[in-house]
């Protein structure tokens, strides 16, 4: 069965070169370019991954995004936000809304296609993969538990994204060890290359604000990258 993939994006000429590039790659493609249409279609046929535009008709893209990850039979699917919206304020909110990777425009055919295996690949490794230990881990009331990917604290569940659970799992896993944003982009996230360094201290932003006082125990190394302390409560 192919892999689908819903593309909700307002500007004909993009939608149609993401589309195309995508078929040749053999997903199954659907192309909406209102947001309201675009969530409808996704809530009665959850794909596997929605290339989203920020600035729609009918809904915009954040609320979109919202929408799809708040809704129990959508929340799973990743989505991608590509935007000629380029601060850094701007992958902020993107990614704090719930997805998983954030892509400027203009960009390359090789490098959609780039991020949206990485993504796919990321989805299909939780939970349950081989490539993550089946080991719980607790620390204090936090508890992280790959099986069924959950993060508690206490009998409180922290909702993260997918992107989210892979970067704590990978630095909870190896408390004290210094991962460079290199380790965690090929490691945890399945990419290579610098373009997306600064989305992953956005990620990590994230992370430690849903944590609570448990987000402390992610610990900047300055010009590096980043450690977990498990004494840093």
């Amino acid at each position: 069965m192919k892999t689908s993939i819903i593309i909700i994006e307002d500007e004909p000429d993009i939608s149609e070169v993401i589309e195309y590039n995508l078929t040749r790659e053999g997903f199954e493609v659907a192309s909406f370019t209102r947001g309201d249409k675009g969530f409808n279609a996704v809530r009665q046929q959850p794909p596997s991954l929605v290339i989203l535009d920020l600035m729609l008709p009918g809904i915009d893209g954040l609320s979109v995004c919202q929408q799809i990850k708040s809704d129990r039979r959508t929340k799973d699917v990743s989505i991608i936000i590509v935007s000629a919206k380029v601060e850094e304020t701007d992958v902020v909110i993107g990614l704090g809304h719930g997805a998983d990777d954030y892509l400027r425009k203009p960009f390359s055919p090789r490098e959609l296609i780039s991020r949206v295996k990485a993504v796919l690949r990321r989805s299909e490794t939780i939970p349950g993969s081989s490539d993550l230990s089946k080991d719980i881990i607790t620390i204090g009331e936090l508890t992280i538990d790959p099986q069924s990917y959950l993060v508690k604290i206490g009998s409180i569940p922290v909702e993260l994204t997918m992107t989210e659970f892979k970067i704590l799992f990978q630095l909870s896993s190896g408390p004290g060890r210094v991962y460079t944003r290199q380790q965690i982009l090929e490691d945890a996230l399945f990419q290579s290359g610098h373009v997306l360094d600064r989305n992953i201290d956005v990620h990590v932003r994230a992370i430690r604000q849903k944590l609570g006082p448990y987000g402390g125990m992610i610990v900047t190394v300055r010009g590096i990258g980043y450690r977990f302390s498990d004494t840093s409560l």
